[in-house]
């Protein structure tokens, strides 16, 4: 095991390494030289270029460059807002928690909402199995902003259950808040781990352990347990892990949608307002959250099938 960690986690420093490279040459690549990209294109004052070529250590060669804003970057400065001409750090620091929150708070809603709907889809064939199949590939077809505009229009608006935007106040005020994002944010990966338990409670309860199981007169919730959801995990977890990595990438839609301020919608904004230095650093975190999650899934995958090698589990 620890060798699988070791080799996992190279791999994992290596791709947040190629990507970080790939982020920061971005600013290169952008046209014109690295002042306008800085100040997105603003007129600025010699001396006002003087700091900036100073703060930024433009006079030095880029891979020196790289190298100081990557160390620095890992140390938690990630230079200064010029829209906002605040501290990046901080920024992100203020807007953290909300993405943690919607994040965390649709990944509960997919582990538990999607299993459930996929064993009982399995295990309940006919009508019910009929409409699961229905709602899931409705679901899985749906992008998450046209979720979001139809819970806003039905749960919002016309029926009044929930706020559409903000954030709200304290513990139960921000839990209400986030419902409905986190519905939006959840509802396809919610549908394909669903299709994903289906699939795989249904093929495990046909094996031959779990007909001699039956046979044996075991309760129906044991043979469930021990013998059917036990072997369906693997597949389930896989598949779980990496939409919920996925939510990353679509947490800025929704934030977006329902006026959320977190690293999503603070992406958009930088990137609208060519505030490049912003766009760098929540770039390279949500790469780092992405390449965690799937490491993660990689030890798991690796923990539940003890008959797959080690060195050799699914990535």
């Amino acid at each position: 095991m620890r060798g699988f960690i070791l080799r996992r986690t190279a791999l994992l420093f290596g791709t947040v390494l190629a990507a970080s490279i790939a982020i920061y040459a971005a600013m290169y690549a952008a046209p014109g030289d690295p002042i306008s990209v800085l100040t997105g294109g603003r007129q600025v004052t010699p001396e006002a270029r003087a700091v900036m070529v100073e703060r930024y250590h433009l006079d030095e060669p880029l891979p020196v460059r790289y190298w100081r804003w990557l160390t620095n970057a890992f140390r938690g400065d990630f230079g200064y807002s010029i829209a906002t001409r605040e501290d990046v750090s901080t920024l992100i620091a203020q807007r953290a928690l909300t993405t943690i929150e919607l994040v965390g708070y649709a990944s509960l809603i997919i582990v538990v909402v999607g299993i459930a709907v996929g064993v009982l889809s399995a295990l309940k064939p006919g009508l019910v199995d009929t409409c699961a199949l229905l709602v899931t590939t409705l679901l899985a077809a749906m992008p998450s902003f046209v979720a979001a505009l139809i819970l806003i229009s039905v749960f919002a608006v016309n029926l009044r259950w929930f706020p559409a935007l903000g954030e709200g106040e304290g513990f139960t005020g921000r839990l209400e808040h986030l419902v409905l994002p986190a519905v939006a944010l959840a509802s396809s990966s919610l549908a394909l781990v669903a299709r994903i338990t289906r699939t795989s409670v249904r093929a495990e309860s046909k094996r031959e352990h779990v007909q001699t199981a039956i046979s044996r007169g075991l309760p129906a919730s044991v043979v469930l347990r021990r013998h059917i959801l036990r072997n369906a995990a693997i597949p389930i977890t896989t598949v779980t892990g990496l939409t919920i990595a996925t939510l990353i990438v679509l947490v800025s839609v929704v934030e977006e949608a329902f006026n959320l301020n977190g690293l999503g919608s603070t992406l958009v904004n930088a990137a609208q307002n060519k505030d490049f230095a912003v766009v760098q650093a929540v770039s390279l975190i949500m790469v780092v959250a992405f390449v965690l999650i799937n490491g993660i899934v990689d030890v798991l995958y690796a923990v539940l099938d003890p008959r797959v090698s080690l060195g050799t589990a699914a990535s």
